[in-house]
């Protein structure tokens, strides 16, 4: 094979031989030019994501060591107080007593609660600050009024075991 290859060289002219070399030489610096501006092309796109990836770290780190904060505090104590009572409570003090109309206990640890028209991110607020009191939405009605943002809600509340 190599000495076809030396023959077929051999067998062209002087001139000829210069400029196939000459194209090789071309061709060679043309693909190594192109590698190089690839090669810097995905060389910046990587330091992007390094960049980002590190950012994505740091925050999962300071959510794990959160995580480690939250699990050593001692779990908060349910309250034994009157379900009724600390839910009628917790609606004066998020301003929605007005709207409540209805409180029933079917059992210790559960109530039924009706609100009139009530706007829905102050009724959502609410639930939030039930969980907070470890008390629990296990059931929900929801009907919007004909105000925006108005809805009337039909729900039973669980206290957390």
């Amino acid at each position: 094979m190599k000495a076809k290859l030396r023959k077929l060289w051999e067998s062209r002219a002087p001139r000829e031989r210069t400029v196939i070399a000459i194209s090789a030489a071309v061709l060679a610096v043309m693909l190594y030019w192109w590698l190089v501006q690839s090669g810097g092309a995905a060389h910046k796109q990587l330091r992007a994501s390094v960049t980002t990836l590190r950012a994505q770290a740091t925050r999962l780190e300071q959510q794990a060591v959160e995580l480690e904060r939250l699990r050593a505090t001692p779990a908060t104590s349910v309250s034994q107080s009157d379900l009724r009572t600390l839910v009628q409570a917790q609606a004066g003090a998020a301003g929605l007593s007005q709207a409540l109309v209805k409180i029933d206990v079917p059992d210790a640890n559960q109530v039924v609660v009706v609100f009139g028209a009530v706007a829905f991110a102050d009724w959502l607020n609410w639930v939030a600050s039930m969980r907070s009191q470890q008390v629990r939405l296990d059931t929900c009605k929801v009907e919007a009024l004909s105000t925006p943002g108005m809805v009337s809600v039909t729900a039973t509340l669980l206290r957390a075991k």
